[in-house]
């Protein structure tokens, strides 16, 4: 019996972990697309941003054809595996990797560095916008 009050208190404490993550990365995106809004976003469409993840691009240094989903696969949920360096890259999935949309900074800098990377240019704010309610859609 006491055995069992343990696996359900800690079933709960799981739980309510899982969920303050979740909340605070709603919380961070929410941030993120009112940012984007007032530097002249309009309204974002999940749409496009998977139309964008999958949009293939000539890299500048390889010459060779990449999209987003090159690195970080199609499927949100599955780990995904830097092209040329091999690493790992976690799910972009929040249900899978509830740690992936939580701190501003980061995501700002992951944005910086892959759009360049893949389109040579920074994203535009709009363009965050939709890809961040793309990810928002697809957990």
């Amino acid at each position: 019996m006491k055995s069992l009050i343990i696996l359900i208190g800690f079933i709960i404490f799981i739980s309510l972990a899982v969920s303050q993550t979740a909340f605070a990365a709603n919380n961070t995106v929410t941030m993120l697309l009112e940012k984007y809004q007032s530097e002249g976003a309009h309204q974002f469409d999940a749409n496009k941003g998977k139309s964008m993840w999958q949009e293939q691009h000539i890299q500048k240094k390889t010459g060779k054809s990449v999209s987003c989903s090159t690195c970080h696969t199609s499927d949100l949920r599955k780990t995904g595996s830097h092209i040329r360096t091999g690493k790992l890259i976690e799910a972009m999935s929040a249900n899978i990797n509830p740690e992936r949309f939580q701190d501003a900074k980061k995501i700002e800098k992951w944005f910086k560095r892959n759009c360049k990377w893949t389109w040579g240019r920074e994203c535009s704010a709009q363009e965050k916008g939709d890809f961040l309610t793309f990810f928002n859609l697809n957990k």
